[in-house]
């Protein structure tokens, strides 16, 4: 299950992994923002209320209240740059994705829906640290959106290297 979550992480993310930095714009980084933000919070949710360790329940609701809070502080920014995310091939691959994760998650329970759950957020973590470092940055024109990527990402590694700790408790290396 890990190498097939980590090519859907890999696929979900391959438009931003193969746009280079000129050819994405503030309104279409903001929207990928958004979106794999709300993917994540809506993958939180579910764990949260159906994840069988506590711990791994834990992780999803530190999960929707971080991604939340990322989310809140991008609209925020863009609404005072009257920037108006612009729905984008991989903003759309992203939703897509997290729906298709979600179906998948909804499917299984126990041990299992942990396991993948888990999988799921170590692939997805460090995709999103990858789009955020060699194309979102860099593309960036706002200084204060730049400003927003820069500031977050910590929080994303940090929540990979948990993810990463929660994978090994579980035994899914």
């Amino acid at each position: 299950m890990k190498l097939a979550t980590l090519a859907l992480a890999g696929m979900l993310l391959t438009p931003v992994a193969n746009a280079s930095a000129q050819e994405i714009n503030d309104a279409q980084i903001a929207s990928i923002v958004v979106t794999a933000n709300q993917v994540d919070i809506d993958a939180g949710k579910l764990a949260s209320a159906r994840a069988s360790s506590a711990e791994v329940k834990k992780f999803a609701q530190l999960m929707v209240t971080d991604h939340s809070g990322v989310n809140k502080s991008a609209t925020e920014l863009v609404t005072k740059l009257k920037v108006t995310p612009q729905d984008n091939p991989t903003s759309q691959s992203l939703k897509a994705g997290g729906d298709s994760n979600l179906a998948s998650l909804k499917a299984l329970k126990g041990a299992a829906f942990d396991k993948s759950y888990v999988d799921h957020e170590v692939a997805y973590h460090q995709a999103v640290i990858d789009a955020v470092d060699k194309t979102l940055i860099p593309g960036a024109k706002n200084a204060e959106l730049k400003a927003l990527l820069v500031k977050v990402r910590p929080a994303f590694v940090a929540h990979l290297e948990h993810a990463k700790h929660l994978q090994s408790s579980l035994g899914t290396k």
